[in-house]
């Protein structure tokens, strides 16, 4: 790896979240609150599926996998935003910053793959159920799942070789608690260009292809749905799909806001990070508790089985 011979900056400073001087303390102790309660509800719903046979279906195998990645997306800005709040060193070094903004837009793509994999399961669920079993088999969800990751390191490596090959001559601060692409780019003393059209191709357009795909989904769903003649059987239709749609709207909703905004806000950018980074991830695991009774039925299985292990 070559990149530290194109620049002359060896290490970067964040800046932080704007207009909040003074509530450096309240902040840590409400991020933190937040970190630990996403780390805890995503594993506790990851060891619930894996504990659970009854859970050892396609739906909840995609789902698995989502709190897995809810897990690592918060702690690629988190501790180091920690440290920061906490009046420690803002510094980051340069490789560092490449290695945040790399499994920042790996985990941030392979979540977008993944609720359109999963979109695809609902609709297969829905509007094919008795082929279901047929079409997802344990082999098709495997690629499938596979094929997010790669397809996500491969978009993280072409935004980060395109990024970090440029110049950087100064200045080196970096307007937010983490190295992103539009607080980066805007420091290369260099044509920028072609970094910006392929990171606002792969980045906002991928996205919105995403999202297109889901709504795709979902707009049949919702068509066979309306079909079923039981009000109950509706639903149930509903509802399994509902926590699934939730996460999606509260997912794509900041992508949208950062990467496809005519004109970047530092101060909006930062707030939307925050909800992107440490809030939404989590959300997910009350969403598909609180609206899934299968998942909460398991959960509770699992608690008690806990309970009973330490009292003995």
């Amino acid at each position: 790896m070559k990149m530290r011979n194109h620049t002359e900056v060896t290490v970067f400073l964040l800046m932080g979240l704007p207009h909040t001087k003074g509530l450096e303390s309240l902040l840590f102790v409400l991020f933190l609150a937040f970190y630990l309660f996403t780390l805890l509800g995503n594993l506790l719903i990851f060891l619930t599926i894996l504990a659970s046979s009854p859970l050892h279906t396609p739906m909840y195998f995609f789902l698995g996998n989502l709190s897995v990645f809810d897990i690592f997306f918060p702690s690629v800005s988190s501790p180091k935003m920690m440290l920061y709040l906490l009046g420690q060193s803002r510094t980051i070094s340069y490789r560092g910053c490449a290695s945040q903004l790399f499994f920042y837009h790996f985990l941030g793509c392979t979540e977008c793959f993944l609720y359109t994999v999963m979109a695809y399961d609902r609709f297969v669920a829905i509007c094919h159920p008795l082929r279901y079993t047929v079409i997802m088999t344990p082999g098709t969800c495997a690629v499938l799942t596979l094929s997010t990751w790669l397809g996500s390191c491969l978009h993280a490596s072409v935004l980060t070789f395109l990024i970090f090959k440029l110049p950087y001559c100064g200045p080196n601060e970096v307007d937010n608690f983490f190295c992103d692409i539009p607080v980066v780019l805007p420091l290369a003393c260099a044509d920028t260009s072609l970094a910006q059209k392929v990171s606002f191709a792969n980045v906002g357009l991928v996205a919105l292809l995403c999202f297109l795909l889901i709504l795709t989904s979902y707009t049949r769903i919702t068509m066979s749905i309306l079909k079923i003649s039981s009000s109950e059987g509706r639903r149930r239709a509903f509802s399994t799909c509902s926590a699934h749609l939730t996460s999606v709207l509260l997912f794509y909703g900041p992508v949208v806001l950062i990467y496809l905004q005519p004109a970047s806000s530092p101060w909006l950018n930062s707030v939307v990070q925050v909800l992107n980074n440490i809030i939404t991830p989590s959300l997910n695991p009350l969403i598909y508790t609180l609206r899934n009774k299968d998942v909460k039925l398991a959960l509770r299985k699992v608690l008690i089985q806990g309970v009973y292990t330490c009292v003995e």
